[in-house]
């Protein structure tokens, strides 16, 4: 399939190629003279700018060869990074360089994206997932992520960023893939060949804030942000300000400019409840329309929001008061799976109390807050989404939050047993919910993924301070000797420890794992049970005893069951009927479990301590 609309791509704004000519627009309301510069061979030519009306400047060149830098004067300072570039050769705070998107030559014409309900989602990040860090490698690592039976490969942002290293959280030039990584082609060659492998690529984009580094939008226009809302991370983006207009505007042709010119699937948009709106038409329900139109006849790009809402509205269409996205980040499911697993009731983690009672009702209703009071959240949260289909939500154990946000950045996997990790992520593979898995979690992986930066001077310092002021809170960290051990993100160090060491996946526990997640993936594909319960919203019964739980699935082709859990052995009552087997259970010695077998007979199915069970009927 080729790229949606690609025949019909017309961008309007930085530096524009055609055949014959480059355009150059700019949205410069700010400054009152505004000159183009281009520099060749060492040297600055400077270009005047017509007004294109609204604070738009604009020039056509004879055709510019791709590569050729420029920036842009602002009353005779700079010059300075054009707010649209679609490459930072020499980082954030150096020139532009013009880019061709149509000389890439794809080779993904007959590209179909999987059904949403069919996702599988494997959340990486570039710079980490390998020892290169680069797009080029990380596609070393695609086939094995097919043949593990992942679906969709989710990217932290790759936006540029100040420095060598970071999460991606800070991108300031949010049309110029990091150079770092690879830059522009270097992301095309990635999505290209996953594509090939059947993999859809989905990108992370950050629409509420700019990073506090290398952000010159501020010099062009005073209405980039605003200061009606309070963000978390800087000033928030003004969408329903004065001049508004023209920030939606930046915002909507950045996301259709990944959708065109780098053939991105789907979109996770990062923290949506502090993306502040109170125009008629919100500008998330704005962008959704925006890649529906760019979709035409196509399946429109998967749009996933990450927020602790818990607000049906996201997946409400907009015609109905709702945002019209596909699924948002679930996260009452990892809270529920933690709190189970570890004794831990700080922060957010307060209003989940650890029950396998409490999982069960989680799964069984999508979201466990549908507006009663959260203690961990401090108000009522949430909204009934009962309605919803299961691919609504998306579920984990571990993401790139749930791990780097703690202080240590110790996965799940390390704090808890390893028959408990395993046994939650055969649950979470086969729930109708979209798994997502974060990167290395397939093979056990022993590297943390901490919090890491590299900005320069006052701001690194000030991160590195940060750090450790923001665990101070918690019981463990009030010691000011504990504190002190939190690794610096400022540290090459800290990077380095994140990298993901891929020969764990090739030998003893991790080789098994591995092993065991594949063979869940390909029941969660094959089995038809399983199947229908991706086809439509099919009840899933809950029983909860101690610390094991029943989960119960019935469709037109049989019953399943799947038991998980986290205590001694235990016995559960399951009607299954006599001709009842065992299809997979967690603690198999195959997958370097103690190889303890359960066993159902006579209406009672017997599940070995801390391992998950399927059976069918």
């Amino acid at each position: 399939m080729a790229n949606p609309g690609e025949g019909r791509w017309r961008p309007t704004l930085g530096a524009l190629q055609s055949p014959e000519s480059t355009t150059f627009r700019v949205w410069a309301p700010r400054p009152r003279e505004v000159a183009l510069v281009i520099r060749s061979a060492g040297a600055d030519r400077p270009i005047a700018l017509e007004d294109a009306g609204e604070g738009y400047r604009q020039a056509t060149l004879p055709r510019l060869e791709p590569g050729e830098t420029y920036g842009y004067t602002l009353d005779g300072a700079g010059p300075f990074p054009d707010p649209c570039s679609r490459r930072q050769p020499a980082g954030v705070h150096g020139l532009s360089a013009v880019v061709d998107p149509a000389a890439f030559r794809w080779s993904d014409q007959d590209w179909v994206r999987p059904a949403l309900r069919d996702l599988v989602i494997y959340e990486c990040h570039i710079g980490t997932l390998t020892n290169e860090g680069t797009f080029d490698a990380a596609t070393g690592i695609l086939p094995g992520l097919a043949g593990l039976g992942v679906s969709a490969v989710e990217l932290m942002p790759v936006a540029s960023f100040p420095g060598r290293w970071n999460w991606g959280y800070d991108g300031v030039s949010l049309y110029a893939p990091a150079e770092v990584y690879g830059g522009p082609d270097g992301l095309r060659r990635f999505v290209d060949a996953a594509h090939g492998l059947g993999l859809a690529v989905i990108l992370d984009v950050v629409y509420n804030h700019f990073g506090p580094a290398g952000n010159y939008s501020g010099l062009y226009s005073n209405d980039y942000v605003t200061n009606r809302y309070s963000a978390p991370w800087g000033q928030a983006i003004n969408f329903d300000g004065p001049a508004s207009t023209h920030t939606r505007r930046f915002f909507r042709e950045n996301l259709l400019h990944w959708l065109h010119e780098y053939h991105i699937d789907g979109f996770r948009f990062d923290a949506t409840h502090t993306i502040f709106d109170a125009s008629p038409v919100h500008i998330l329900a704005e962008l959704a329309e925006a890649a529906r139109e760019a979709a035409g006849s196509r399946p429109r790009p998967y749009l996933i929001a990450e927020t602790h809402e818990n607000d049906k509205r996201y997946m409400t269409a907009p015609r109905r008061g709702g945002f019209g996205f596909d699924a948002v980040w679930a996260d009452d499911f990892h809270h529920a799976v933690r709190t189970a697993l570890l004794a831990e009731d700080e922060g957010y983690l307060r209003g989940f109390d650890g029950t396998l009672r409490t999982l069960g009702k989680t799964i069984r209703q999508g979201f466990l807050y549908e507006g009663q009071f959260d203690a961990g959240f401090g108000g009522e949260r949430g909204t009934p989404a009962r309605r919803s289909a299961w691919s609504s939500f998306v579920y984990c154990i571990q993401n790139h939050d749930q791990v780097g946000n703690r202080a240590f950045g110790e996965r799940l996997s390390i704090a808890a047993s390893q028959g408990d990790f395993l046994a939650a992520t055969v649950l979470l593979l086969l729930l109708p919910q979209i798994p997502l898995l974060f990167q290395g979690q397939e093979f056990l992986s022993s590297r943390p993924f901490l919090y890491f930066t590299d900005h320069e001077g006052d701001l690194g310092r000030a991160v590195t301070e940060g750090r450790r002021r923001e665990f101070a809170a918690f019981g463990a960290f009030s010691d000011r000797r504990t504190q002190a051990a939190i690794p610096d993100p400022q540290s090459e160090l800290t990077f380095a420890r994140s990298v993901l060491d891929h020969d764990e996946a090739s030998y003893g526990p991790g080789r098994l794992a591995r092993e065991l997640c594949q063979r869940a993936l390909e029941l969660r594909r094959n089995d038809p049970v399983f199947s229908a319960y991706r086809q439509e919203r099919l009840p899933i019964g809950a029983r909860a005893r101690g610390r094991c739980l029943l989960l119960a699935f019935e469709g037109r082709s049989g019953r399943r069951w799947i038991a998980v859990n986290f205590g001694d052995r235990a016995t559960v009552d399951v009607q299954a009927g006599p001709n009842a087997s065992i299809v997979l259970y967690s603690n198999d010695g195959r997958f370097g479990g103690n190889g303890v077998s359960p066993r159902y007979a006579d209406g009672r199915l017997t599940v070995p301590a801390h391992a998950a069970v399927v059976l069918r009927a």
